[in-house]
């Protein structure tokens, strides 16, 4: 294996209007030693065509159809294991970053002897604001949360510290972790992956560190939109399929409820469009669909090797 060789997975769709800023801002990294995968999705804008225009010997593009954030990333983390990467950052291409991003995260893991790490991230369109400062598991909702979010960049959220979640916008992870506890979980395809895998993580001990010095800076749902039909969708399918699947059956059947009742709530009282809730409703039976497809499949032998921890 090659020491300090960073595999950087960043999965796009058409990013023609972010890829730029990304590109620059790693191409500019005092680690030098990475390679970065660049995993397309089946864009159908300027995408490839802007990342070709980057000659660099680090950069490998593999194309692929529209399989998920979750298994674009298992693509290019394969590859990054196959090539001998030590560790592997994941990371959105709707970022931008300073020249010593790597640098912090790779020192991070030495310094504070984890086994991942992730950076401060604020906002793109309010640099002085955090968007996340590392998470939690808010296990009364069945989901996860954000340290700091919303509040403003004043130095109290500068100590390093170990977390239990953060999002995989920009997680570097030592190639070993995947090997313990497997790949993130494709079923989700976007969402609540980065959560089953914190989950999971968490579970079989392995350590998640803050670290305040490196900052990224999102352009938070610039390419799927806040709220919007597909989020709604994907947000509270998964949701329910990451109950089911993580959370002991009696806590299950306490959240779900709460689920709907917190669904119906909202299309009531903050007057929502009746679209939005009937997209809501169906994401919710879709994802115990979901959860039964999976269970029924681990129920077979011959299928149980080859699914998701």
């Amino acid at each position: 294996m090659n020491e300090d060789l960073i595999g950087i997975v960043t999965v796009t769709f058409n990013s023609s209007t972010v890829i730029p800023g990304f590109m620059d801002s790693l191409l500019q990294q005092t680690h030098t030693t990475f390679i970065l995968y660049v995993i397309d999705n089946g864009s159908w804008d300027e995408t490839l065509q802007r990342v070709s225009k980057y000659l660099d010997s680090r950069i490998v593009t593999i194309r692929s159809s529209n399989v998920g954030v979750a298994e674009g990333n298992n693509i290019g983390i394969r590859a990054a294991i196959r090539d001998g990467c030590t560790s592997i950052l994941l990371i959105n291409n709707d970022t931008v970053f300073d020249p010593h991003l790597l640098s912090e995260l790779d020192t991070g893991l030495e310094r504070h002897e984890s086994d991942m790490v992730v950076p401060k991230i604020l906002y793109f369109d309010d640099p002085n604001r955090i968007w996340c400062a590392g998470g939690y598991f808010a296990r009364l909702r069945g989901s996860a949360g954000h340290f700091g979010e919303g509040q403003q960049d004043d130095g109290k959220f500068n100590q390093p510290r170990a977390v239990e979640y953060s999002p995989t916008c920009c997680m570097l992870i030592r190639s070993s972790v995947f090997e313990r506890i497997g790949l993130m979980d494709a079923n989700y395809f976007v969402y609540f992956d980065d959560a089953d895998f914190c989950y999971r993580a968490h579970r079989e001990g392995i350590r998640l560190f803050y670290i305040s010095s490196a900052r990224l800076f999102h352009k938070v749902a610039s390419l799927t939109g806040i709220e919007s039909d597909f989020s709604t969708r994907y947000g509270v399918r998964n949701r329910v399929y990451y109950i089911l699947k993580n959370l002991p059956n009696w806590k299950a059947v306490f959240l779900l409820p709460m689920l709907q009742i917190y669904l119906f709530t909202k299309f009531v009282l903050m007057k929502r469009k009746f679209k939005s809730f009937w997209i809501a409703e169906k994401a919710f039976w879709e994802g115990i669909s979901l959860f039964l497809g999976v269970w029924r499949q681990m129920s077979h032998p011959a299928c149980a090797s080859e699914l998701p921890q």
